[in-house]
């Protein structure tokens, strides 16, 4: 049963890819909560106090408890909320997502900020880093129409979203280009269909608010 708004809450902030994962997995569910936007230059005292370890966005708030960390949110929301399951049932299928995702954020998100906050060398081989992990992403898509199989999204193509949608920003601010729809036709396909999800496409911030984002963070590097 879907919790009323008043006892769910999530603290973020629209431009952040983490806390979009959180309010994807709450849409799919059908879970109403109320979101509270945070200001991470001046972060609230609610933020410091739910979250005192690492201090960053998203934060759920359920029945007064606190959860944080993106993944760590996804699965909790998955197991409370049975409905429209995420993650397979099957055991070794849902090692296999938990490790993709584990992959996409300890590499290929690694290898990507390396390129945009790099020069020269260490930016040629922050490149070619993200264009091997793109690959292997593009060989677990071969013969699917997500992740997580043809019949809608799941765990993995949610923790994925950032590529689908942040990344062409992180190239474009970030001066550099390794995502060629020629090169990675599974993934440009993965990309168009998740983009087109009601659950996505209704909270997406605008390009012009992740421009400013992370122009301000390429100008903080200066």
């Amino acid at each position: 049963m879907a919790g009323a708004a008043e006892d769910m809450k999530v603290l973020g902030t629209k431009q952040s890819m983490f806390t979009q994962r959180v309010v994807w997995a709450l849409k799919l569910k059908g879970v109403e909560y109320e979101f509270i936007e945070e200001d991470l230059v001046h972060k609230s005292s609610l933020l410091l106090a739910l979250n005192p370890v690492h201090k960053k966005v998203p934060v759920l708030v359920h029945d007064g408890k606190s959860i944080a960390e993106s993944k760590i949110i996804l699965e909790y929301i998955d197991e409370t909320w049975k409905e429209r399951p995420l993650l397979p049932e099957d055991p070794r299928e849902r090692a296999n997502a938990r490790f993709w995702a584990a992959f996409i954020d300890d590499k290929l998100m690694e290898a990507s900020k390396k390129a945009f906050v790099s020069t020269g060398d260490d930016r040629a081989k922050a490149m070619e880093s993200t264009m091997e992990g793109l690959k292997l992403l593009e060989q677990e898509l071969q013969g699917k129409k997500y992740f997580s199989g043809d019949d809608g999204i799941g765990y993995l193509d949610i923790v994925a979203g950032w590529v689908a949608y942040w990344f062409q920003f992180i190239e474009e601010i970030g001066g550099f280009q390794v995502m060629e729809s020629t090169k990675f036709p599974c993934l440009d396909a993965w990309i168009k269909n998740f983009l087109q999800v009601p659950s996505v496409e209704q909270s997406l911030p605008s390009p012009d608010e992740l421009r400013n984002v992370f122009g301000a963070i390429r100008m903080a590097m200066q």
